[in-house]
């Protein structure tokens, strides 16, 4: 599943732009191929230029101290985090990011792991000197409420988009449901009409068998049955009116709760 197709890039990147903002911490999201689906925010030089290889997205440092909450120390000493986004039992992508030094930065410590990196120790120096501070606690709570933004954020706007679709077909289904209703009523008060016509010809019918005496007697037997008939048939008709009047009654309350939604 790719993401990008019910994921609005735009709300996204301003999330994770204020949470960069507000914590320090680096931060990007990738798809589950490890492609960036959002621009890097708050990577710092010593990120980009000691830390990265020349293959995108990956890292000359290795990680240790990995724990369930998906922060790590890498080997230059920044915690870093990377947490999985989630649909169901789907993985759909990662927040990656962190990039902070849990405690202010030992210099000679530094300058062995530039040696082991073959790095110029003065520069590796000066850019670690530029990387945020912040106490590990607060790093790990940083990052685990991060993960959880953005998957309740997917998670919500996948619902969303899906729920969407579903939803315009089902209002599609009431208006044609409401449109057969109208032609039922239509067709309805119709036979009812002709019922009404049968129930006359039926009386009209009855008064000239009455006339004519003895000769119209069958007649008569025929004419009394034609209206017992339209009288069950405007019977029926009334009841069909009623049950289309209710159906009618539910369908317009279903359409007024996906108007008001």
């Amino acid at each position: 599943m790719n993401i990008r197709d019910f994921l609005d890039l735009k709300k996204l990147q301003e999330l994770q732009d204020n949470f960069s903002d507000a914590t320090g911490l680096a931060a990007v999201l990738q798809d589950n191929k490890g492609v960036n689906i959002t621009k890097e925010s708050n990577f710092t030089d010593f990120c980009m230029k000691y830390t990265h290889s020349s293959e995108e997205g990956s890292h000359r440092c290795n990680k240790s101290n990995n724990d369930n909450s998906g922060v790590y120390y890498c080997h230059a000493g920044l915690m870093a985090f990377s947490i999985d986004i989630m649909l169901g039992s789907e993985k759909v992508g990662k927040v990656i990011g962190g990039q902070v030094l849990p405690r202010k930065p030992e210099e000679e410590s530094f300058r062995r792991i530039a040696t082991e990196l073959g790095i110029d120790s003065d520069s590796y120096i000066n850019a670690i000197k530029k990387v945020p501070v912040s106490n590990e606690k607060n790093i790990k709570a940083a990052a685990e409420l991060f993960g959880q933004m953005v998957n309740m954020y997917v998670n919500l706007e996948y619902s969303h988009n899906s729920n969407g679709g579903k939803l315009g077909q089902l209002q599609e289904e009431i208006n044609h449901a409401t449109n057969v209703i109208q032609k039922i009523n239509t067709n309805t008060s119709s036979l009812k009409s002709i019922a009404n016509k049968q129930k006359m010809l039926s009386l009209n019918a009855s008064i000239e068998a009455a006339r004519s005496g003895e000769a119209g007697v069958g007649f008569a037997v025929v004419a009394k049955s034609m209206g017992e008939l339209s009288s069950q048939s405007a019977t029926i008709y009334g009841d069909i009116e009623k049950s289309v009047i209710e159906v009618t009654d539910s369908i317009e309350k279903l359409a007024s709760l996906f108007e008001n939604n």
